[in-house]
């Protein structure tokens, strides 16, 4: 049996009482049958003539969006959930792209018709709150038992290339293995360059969902590659068969190693989307530099520099995937540095030098990276989980207040104002060396910093008129 949650009874109500026939479709209903919960609830309406009557009806429950209008669909927040109440509709194919379908409402219409739109069996269930009973005209909860990704009809998938991507990520999230006919299907569009047809930001969505949502990555990017799909990556492609040191990493080539640093940064994501966005995406793309770099030397495999030499096709691989420099920023230093934490630890290394990392990189995302890299292999180490360099360099930073931001100056322009002088291109040099100063731990709080800061003066000519 699927709960409906509570908030919905009244609406549920006022429908049935209005001779409207609710059926709550799609991910929701594949989702209380594996009893995941979700807070987004896509509801078909069956015996109600326009979008103008739905809305009257539901308009007393709150402030009804009318922003999907155009495709037959109201939208409805109510206490935590975010609602989609349609029309059934049919989509027939007339241009290219996944936005190119004529979309079509229907007051009549069978589910099992208004369903065969839809791309997987598992999405084309519903859940028919008068009678509650579930629908499921392509057997969809017999593949979700068998843990298989099947499409609902072949002839109309291939219609949207986004589905090529959709089939990957839900494969991953779910677990579940595509059947030969969806490996075929999703090949073919591969080889017929249907993904150029969508937007990079269409693409990026559902690399993030791969990325934030399953607890094996490596399923996904399995399937990329088994596809075809990492042709559009070649920066990842190039990973396959980039040899490594089997002493170091007896697992195997560079992808071998990438797809096991994805599971290991998938156990280690917290609540945040926003960074673990961040760390899936360093991790990703942390050993992008080892094609370039990797060579023979002394009898052993070595790739030396290979994390500045990543900063290069991080950059292009996720320009091609989003626009936000802001995000491709956060991940370009977690690549540069992602040894450092080991070579810290190696080293015992100086607060300074802590200091001096943290002003270039977040160490508290850092350390996750250098753990998820460090647990990605399948070294005697790696297999007891405990990544003893993390837990020095977290102690060491947390000690000198830098885990989790950048050291910040103690130092500014004001101080050099109220010391009387004028505001000028020397301020940038004094400041620098200020700061320099600081990260070397010669002064460590604002009391002696302006100390610092006056004996500075005086040796220098700055402090003379």
């Amino acid at each position: 049996m699927i709960t409906i949650p509570n908030e919905l009874t009244p609406i549920i109500k006022v429908l049935l009482d209005n001779n409207v026939r609710p059926i709550i479709v799609g991910g929701f209903v594949r989702d209380a049958l594996l009893q995941i919960p979700s807070k987004d609830i896509d509801i078909e309406m069956y015996g109600i003539d326009t979008l103008e009557q739905l809305k009257t009806l539901l308009v007393p429950f709150g402030n009804v969006n009318e922003v999907g209008k155009s495709f037959g669909v109201l939208k409805l927040a109510l206490n935590g959930l975010d609602i989609d109440f349609s029309l059934p509709r049919t989509e027939i194919k007339t241009a290219a792209g996944h936005k190119g379908f004529d979309v079509k409402t229907h007051t009549d219409i069978a589910f099992k018709e208004a369903s065969l739109r839809r791309d997987f069996t598992i999405n084309a269930m519903g859940f028919d709150i008068g009678s509650l009973r579930l629908l499921d005209p392509y057997n969809g909860q017999d593949d979700l038992k068998n843990r298989t990704l099947r499409c609902v009809n072949p002839e109309t998938f291939i219609e949207d290339p986004l589905r090529v991507l959709r089939a990957v990520q839900f494969a991953a999230r779910y677990e579940l293995t595509m059947d030969d006919q969806l490996i075929q299907l999703c090949k073919k569009m591969v080889a017929q360059k249907a993904i150029d047809q969508l937007p990079k930001e269409r693409i990026f969505e559902e690399i993030k969902k791969l990325l934030l949502k399953a607890a094996h990555p490596s399923i996904g990017f399995e399937l990329m590659a088994k596809i075809g799909l990492l042709d559009y990556f070649p920066e990842l492609k190039a990973l396959q068969g980039v040899k490594q040191e089997p002493s170091y990493h007896p697992e195997g080539d560079v992808w071998i190693h990438t797809l096991l640093c994805l599971d290991a940064m998938a156990s280690l994501r917290s609540g945040n989307e926003r960074d673990n966005l961040i760390l899936m995406l360093g991790i990703l793309c942390h050993d992008l530099g080892k094609p370039a770099t990797t060579k023979m030397m002394d009898g052993r495999i070595r790739a030396i520099g290979h994390e500045t030499a990543g900063l290069e096709p991080t950059q292009t691989l996720l320009t091609r995937l989003s626009d936000e420099q802001r995000l491709i920023d956060a991940v370009l230093p977690l690549v540069q540095h992602h040894l450092k934490p080991l070579q810290f630890y190696k080293q015992k290394a100086k607060s300074s030098a802590v200091r001096r990392l943290a002003a270039q990189v977040n160490l508290d995302k850092l350390i996750l990276i250098a753990k998820a890299d460090f647990l990605g292999r399948t070294t005697d180490e790696a297999q007891e989980g405990f990544f003893p360099a993390g837990e020095w360099l977290k102690e060491k930073a947390d000690g000198l207040n830098v885990l989790t931001h950048a050291p910040k100056a103690l130092l500014q322009g004001r101080d050099l104002i109220k010391l009387g002088l004028t505001p000028s291109k020397q301020f940038k040099t004094i400041l620098q060396t200020a700061f320099e100063a600081q990260l070397e731990g010669i002064y460590q709080n604002s009391e002696e910093a302006q100390l610092w800061l006056h004996n500075y003066l005086e040796r220098s000519d700055f402090g003379k008129s």
